[in-house]
């Protein structure tokens, strides 16, 4: 806090006299704006439409309900020949169409004498006729550092202990360091009231609370539309393979949880075939991290008036940067980025977007991008530097088939063990991790229909009906692990 009044006293020594604050945080915007008037010496006075203008200090003054109405308030602010400090929460929706009351903010604003009042605007969101947007500074409190989130959690916790006879808050450090990371973003009223909602119901912080805390802070900064919140991430285990890319991750998770921009991992960029398992794998790459994962929905960007498309991205990014540290999952973005003649040049715009985006950003936001048709994908995005790797996603050789024919057995509560999974592995040469699990599930179809129990003639049966893709787009493939070669590296 001393930090924001520091630099409100900067934007006062301007001269400016209408500031803006967006904030959801009101009460500890006044909390701020108390200990500037403090500081300075000066009044301060608070409006809102239901108790008019009201003396804010140590003892609350009485309100004048005389003013509740704006436009008798912003009279009497116009008329007061001290340097008080005017606070005016949710002002806005009455500026529109009403040239009174926009004119006589753009007076008060005008005024040039030190010993004028100051309006402080501050709502949610603010958006000003443009009379007097140029008259106008925007403030933005800073948000609660590592230590304050860590001291507001344990505030939280204590006051918990204190209702339930001094019992201890049950935790672990690595967990309570995922929670602390994943309240950044947030203003301190948010953190608070989230660090309570994990605390309140048991007395614990475990890990089955981060899911439920992501999904909560991905509600309160309301970033549904282009960006969709992946609840279930999948855990790492449950991907067959991709060995490389395990111990790649593994080997960077600390560094980029640290959040130093210097040397924070940027993002990889998949590429292989369609099911080969690209898409668990950006999943499980924030199950592993303990991270949110954000999903961006390159359809729902595009938009068919000018410059809406390229906003729509810019707005998807920031809005990803308020909740990191986080998994930005781009699924099969040539479809997104392909370039072409025929739309205007909104492909370029939107690359040029993405691209600078990728070369500035200083937040933990970890990239992950798949792609199925790596031809279709633009030079510049594949470039080294970009990514801080490639890596291709091949068809599973044997035994990580064998390891896929068991993971969804098991998921699907069929014993492997009852299984020769080897004579399966071999029999499905060239099949996709989704295409293995798609014969268990046919065999589970045969099955219930035959009233009897899922074996191996069924699996077997499922296999030898199924055509892979591996065949049917053989040539494709042999393209694509001929464009792999040399310039990627293997997951697997």
């Amino acid at each position: 806090m001393k930090n924001d009044i520091h630099d409100l006293g900067l934007v006062l020594d301007s001269k400016i006299k209408l500031i803006l604050i967006e904030s959801w945080d009101e009460a500890r915007v006044l909390e701020t704006l108390t200990g500037l008037a403090i500081r300075r010496g000066v009044g301060l006075q608070v409006w809102s439409a239901t108790e008019g203008l009201r003396r804010l200090s140590f003892v609350d003054g009485q309100a004048d309900s005389s003013t509740q109405e704006p436009e008798a308030a912003l009279k009497l602010i116009k008329a007061d020949p001290q340097p008080t400090l005017y606070v005016l929460c949710d002002l806005h929706p009455y500026l529109t169409d009403n040239p009174r009351l926009v004119r006589l903010l753009k007076e008060i604003a005008m005024a040039e004498a030190v010993d004028k009042p100051t309006l402080i605007l501050v709502s949610h969101a603010l958006d000003l006729p443009s009379e007097v947007q140029r008259y106008a500074a925007r403030f933005s409190l800073a948000l609660p550092s590592e230590e304050e989130l860590l001291s507001i959690v344990r505030d939280e916790a204590a006051a918990w202990s204190t209702r339930n006879r001094n019992a201890r808050v049950r935790t672990d450090n690595r967990t309570l360091q995922q929670v602390v990371q994943n309240l950044r973003g947030l203003s301190h009223g948010e953190a608070r009231a989230l660090a309570r909602n994990v605390i309140c119901d048991d007395g614990a912080i475990t890990q089955e609370d981060i899911p439920e805390l992501n999904k909560t802070k991905f509600q309160l900064l309301n970033l549904d539309g282009v960006l969709s919140f992946e609840y279930d991430t999948a855990r790492f285990a449950d991907v067959g393979g991709l060995h490389n890319l395990k111990r790649w991750l593994g080997e960077r998770q600390a560094v980029f949880l640290e959040g130093k921009a210097a040397d924070m991992p940027k993002g990889v960029l998949l590429v292989g075939v369609q099911g080969g398992g690209k898409s668990l794998a950006a999943k499980a790459v924030a199950g592993l991290w303990g991270l949110p994962l954000l999903r961006l929905d390159f359809a729902s960007l595009y938009n068919k008036f000018f410059g809406e498309t390229e906003r729509n991205l810019r707005e998807a990014l920031k809005l990803a940067e308020q909740m990191g540290p986080c998994v930005l999952w781009m699924d099969e973005v040539e479809k997104g980025l392909a370039t072409g003649d025929n739309d205007g040049g909104v492909s370029q715009r939107v690359l040029g977007t993405l691209l600078t985006w990728m070369a500035e950003r200083q937040t933990p936001v970890f990239m992950v991008a798949t792609a199925n048709v790596i031809a279709r994908l633009p030079p510049e995005l594949v470039r080294k530097g970009r990514f801080d790797e490639l890596f291709f996603v091949d068809l599973p050789d044997a035994g990580v088939r064998a390891e896929i024919f068991r993971i969804h057995l098991t998921r699907r509560e069929l014993p492997p063990e009852r299984f020769d999974l080897a004579q399966l592995a071999a029999a499905c040469a060239g099949f996709s991790g989704a295409e293995i699990e798609q014969v268990v599930v046919s065999a589970l179809y045969a099955a219930q229909a035959q009233q009897q129990a899922v074996d191996q003639t069924m699996l077997l049966r499922g296999i030898q009906s199924t055509s892979p893709l591996s065949v049917v787009m053989a040539e494709d493939l042999d393209a694509l692990r001929a464009w792999a070669a040399g310039r990627t590296v293997s997951a697997g």
